[in-house]
């Protein structure tokens, strides 16, 4: 929470905007734009700016990909004005903030440099300025492009000029009875001062014309209580509209009495949001909640920072809102596209014939439910044996739901905890909560009032969850907690146990359907252990705690992927392969990028997957060459992070934070280990299917650009999202022979045929856990290569010829040749792995320390000994199992049908051999000529239980 401070005479909006602009405050904002060390100076001379970019500019040309999505003709109609939206929504809050933050900076007598590309707040603003004008130029030319084919499909904005008299009489009806009664026009002149004009609201502007004066401004607000679409006379087969802004340009005459219009426009204020709110501290005695209401009404007065203007004022007028504004004419941009297109696009969507509506939106998605969960099971069981991972939006948030709802009516709960950063406005999660506080659990919430823009819906339900008796507590000063934390507690005859659920993306049902994002929950005793630590932590106010699984930042995450870094530099060094992926949203952070840069000068294969800001440059010599960096921008949005290590990917975290300066070390931040072998092979599926996308990927160049990929002609189509989509249907047993299934993997790859298709819905599904009747596990396993897997598929499936001189293939149900067989190295571009029998001869950790370092201790980079061991590191070539290991070899492949009652014998005289199949999805990619360079192992074993 903020500190407090004593009670002052002067109070209201005018003294807090003040505060804003004193030199303590702005020196004090300066900090969020370099990292700690350049605040100390220690690098600002010794920076190498010659392989990185400037954030703004980065964060240009990222929605500038956003508005490619409107130009692509494989993207339904409707679908692409959205995009158009979007571009245009991105850039309101880039002003709001990013803009904003950087005119105040300009104030500052010793403007700070940014660390990227060492220039001040004033030189980055004139920068970025410069950029702008094409782009709106260019989402000019989409959004006309768009609306003219939309008009053929069946929806159609009527301009002024097309409008019929049936038109201007249902104009005047709508005007007169709703719009009239609640608008209030105002001329400007010295007894009516121009008014405050409010941040994003729409006003219609015009100068008038009287009997004794000419040229005065008049201006009157639309109204936000009214919907801005206004239906015209239409058919079923075309729905006609026009804007609420354009019906009031047209009956503008009777508006100012007599005074008559003489031009007119539309016009929009955007004014800076980017507001500290613990710059004054809070009241003594005050509640936060109170002061947080406080600083959202001083946003709406904040200094404007761009003006845009839709039709014509006269020079005059408009220099006279400019100057009444206190902006400069590189701030103010026009357009003849309607303004604020967020506020009536989505809204339209509701309005298309039903005739046409296929054609021009995306087909409808349901999140599907897991394959990991049985939805007819109670979901703490299934939790506790094994870790779940759901995979939003692909896969449905519903199992966390249903947890949170179990446990608000369990005897055993007796305590959840939870950090909340963004809610849904009706969340399920929090009326579990709610019920849970009811049922007397003990429930406590962190809530970040905080998060910008959703601190109006954050207050709302912190309000409603201290009602119902749960204990609401805040972030600390100047640490936003964004987190995403939940724990359950249980206490039963069998004693005190937990399950965490750990994300990295908000505990929203809303946004579960449209960001990709992964949850796992777990019964994990040590990452349990660290959840109760770090909630014990927040509610003492201790930023520096200790944690032997979790990474927290702001002082223990960054250190982790430094230490990731670092270990691959070093195997690098000593002629190891070595190889680093992370996927996040943005990239920002000076010293990870230096870090990534020395790892690329080692020889260090390092792979990033970055949807939005990137400040690194790819492929400059000496600096970062061999740098892999794409960007995919699709149908849902990307906002998973994901940090690996290791070339058999040993080391796997996926985190909350981004590495901006901002997540390391200004947040409260977790970054948590996949550990459970199955939960470990779907994301690396995952990423691979990332890093394979053709479509939607873009690729870093050295100019900081991204450029579009280009595959051979006959290389297959690969949509890593439409992929994703269209397994979660296929990995949901009740649609497994739905005809849909096929269409939807045709859809995602049109090179498919129809027999492939089938071919993909056939495979078997994830094998399953083998327990005997005892519950003791009887099946050893083994690694089977990704070509073990191919050509046993070509076989079963009679794809294909089966390798020449290769012995033919053990059936299910059949024990194999008495002698183990050589196992099939894999191929050169995918690790090798060792079996039980190599692991046995292998050297202990204390053995080999002089090759790999010290024995393993429990750390976040490095879990304890006792837990799942990681994937093994890289070996030699596999060799045949030594003469002494004579005991016949059972060999069956697992299906999904239970094994018959001789195969779970418990015999001493039989090593039982698990084959596990990777699901049918990623064989199938294989065998129908989807197959790509698996640059991460992704043939993971699992262990029985």
């Amino acid at each position: 929470m903020g500190k407090k401070k004593k009670k002052d005479k002067t109070t209201g909006a005018e003294a807090a905007t003040d505060f804003e602009h004193t030199e303590a405050a702005l020196e004090k904002r300066a900090a969020k734009y370099v990292s700690t060390k350049d605040q100390k100076g220690a690098h600002a001379k010794a920076r190498d700016f010659s392989y990185t970019q400037n954030r703004e500019v980065s964060w240009l040309r990222f929605d500038n990909r956003v508005l490619d999505e409107a130009f692509d003709e494989t993207v339904p109609l409707f679908e692409r004005l959205k995009f158009v939206s979007i571009f245009g929504s991105n850039l309101d809050e880039w002003f709001m903030i990013r803009i904003g933050g950087l005119s105040d900076l300009t104030l500052l007598k010793h403007q700070p440099r940014e660390n990227k590309s060492n220039q001040t707040p004033s030189e980055q603003i004139d920068t970025v300025l410069g950029m702008l004008p094409d782009l709106i130029a260019r989402q000019g030319r989409a959004f006309a492009s768009i609306e003219r084919s939309l008009a053929e499909h069946g929806l159609t904005r009527v301009s002024s000029e097309d409008l019929t008299d049936a038109d201007r009489a249902q104009i005047k009806r709508t005007y007169d009875l709703s719009i009239a009664p609640i608008i209030s026009p105002m001329i400007i002149d010295p007894r009516h001062p121009f008014p405050n004009l409010r941040n994003g609201n729409l006003y219609v502007t015009c100068t008038l014309d009287g009997a004794d004066e000419k040229g005065l401004l008049g201006i009157v607000e639309v109204p936000t209580s009214l919907g801005r679409v206004i239906k015209l006379p239409s058919t079923e087969r075309e729905y006609r509209y026009i804007l609420m802004e354009d019906a009031m340009l047209e009956m503008l005459s009777g508006c100012f009495g007599d005074y008559a219009p003489t031009a007119s426009a539309v016009i929009r204020v955007t004014r800076n949001a980017d507001i500290d709110p613990d710059g004054e501290g809070v009241e003594e005695e005050e509640d936060y909640r109170q002061h947080m209401k406080k600083v959202l009404k001083r946003r709406q007065r904040l200094q404007p920072v761009r003006l845009e203007v839709e039709g014509y004022l006269p020079e005059e007028q408009l220099a006279e809102v400019q100057e009444r504004l206190g902006l400069t004419s590189e701030r103010v941009f026009q357009t003849d596209m309607p303004l604020d297109l967020d506020g009536y696009v989505y809204g339209l969507e509701g309005k298309i014939p039903e005739a046409f509506r296929g054609a021009l939106v995306f087909d409808p998605f349901v999140p599907q439910v897991s394959p990991m969960v049985d939805a007819s099971r109670p979901m703490r069981p299934q939790v506790e044996d094994h870790d779940v991972l759901l995979t939003y939006p692909y896969e449905s948030m519903s199992p966390l739901l249903q947890l949170l709802r179990e446990a608000s009516g369990d005897d055993a709960c007796i305590s959840i905890k939870i950090t909340l950063y963004r809610v849904a406005k009706r969340s399920k999660l929090c009326e579990s909560l709610i019920a849970a506080s009811e049922n007397g659990k003990e429930v406590t919430v962190l809530m970040e009032l905080r998060a910008r823009f959703d601190e109006a819906n954050n207050i709302e339900w912190a309000d409603r969850l201290e009602q119902a008796g749960c204990t609401v507590i805040y972030g600390q000063e100047g640490f936003k907690v964004h987190s995403k934390i939940c724990q359950i507690t249980y206490h039963d005859a069998s004693g005190i146990s937990r399950i965490t659920c750990l994300g990295t993306g908000n505990f929203n049902e809303k946004t579960a359907k449209l960001y990709s994002d992964f949850m796992l929950l777990t019964a994990h005793k040590g990452i349990a252990e660290d959840g109760n630590t770090f909630f014990r932590n927040l509610s003492l106010g201790n930023l520096k705690g200790s944690y032997s699984y979790l990474g927290v930042a702001p002082t223990g995450l960054k250190p982790l992927v430094m230490r990731g870094l670092n270990r691959e530099i070093g195997r690098a060094r000593a002629g190891e392969p070595a190889q680093v992926f992370m996927k996040m949203n943005s990239l920002t952070d000076r010293d990870v990028i230096d870090k990534i840069s020395e790892a690329c000068r080692a020889g260090v294969r390092v792979m990033l997957v970055i949807r939005g800001i990137c400040c690194i440059k790819a492929d400059i010599p000496d600096k970062t060459e061999g740098l892999i960096a794409h960007q995919i921008v699709g149908r849902f949005l990307e906002h998973a992070r994901v940090y690996a290590f290791g070339v058999d990917t040993d080391i796997l975290y996926l985190s909350s934070a981004d590495m901006m300066t901002r997540n390391t070390e200004r947040r409260v931040e977790i970054a948590y280990p996949v550990l459970d072998p199955e939960c470990k092979e779907r994301v690396i599926e995952f990423v691979n299917l990332q890093l394979a996308d053709n479509v939607k990927a873009r690729r870093l160049t050295r100019e900081g650009t991204w450029e579009k990929l280009a595959p051979a002609p006959d290389d297959p189509r690969i949509d890593a999202q439409e992929l994703l989509l269209a397994k979660a249907y296929l990995q949901t047993e009740e649609y497994a022979d739905a005809a849909v299934d096929a269409s939807l993997v045709a859809k995602a790859n049109p090179m498919l045929e129809a027999d492939a298709s089938q071919t993909l819905q056939a495979l078997p599904q994830i094998g399953r856990y083998e327990v005997d009747v005892d519950g003791e596990p009887q099946v050893r396993t083994r690694i089977v290569t990704p070509e073990e897997f191919v050509r046993e598929e070509r076989q079963i499936l009679g794809i294909g010829d089966a390798q020449d001189g290769a012995t033919p293939a053990a059936q299910p149900d059949q024990p194999a040749a008495s002698e183990p067989p050589a196992p099939v190295p894999a191929a050169p571009a995918a690790p090798k792995h060792m079996s039980p029998a190599e692991k046995d001869e292998t050297p202990s950790p204390e053995e080999d320390a002089s090759k790999d370092g010290p024995t393993p201790v429990a750390t976040p980079e490095a879990p304890a000994a006792s837990e799942p061991e990681p994937a093994p590191k890289p070996a030699p070539a596999p060799q045949p199992a030594p003469a002494q290991h004579p005991a016949p070899v059972d060999a069956r492949v697992i299906e999904d049908e239970p094994p018959a009652e001789h195969e779970t014998r418990n015999d001493a005289q039989t090593t039982s051999i698990e084959i596990r199949r990777p699901n049918r999805f990623a064989v199938a990619l294989k065998l129908i000529g989807l197959g790509f360079a698996e640059l991460f192992t992704g043939n993971l074993t699992r262990r029985s239980r």
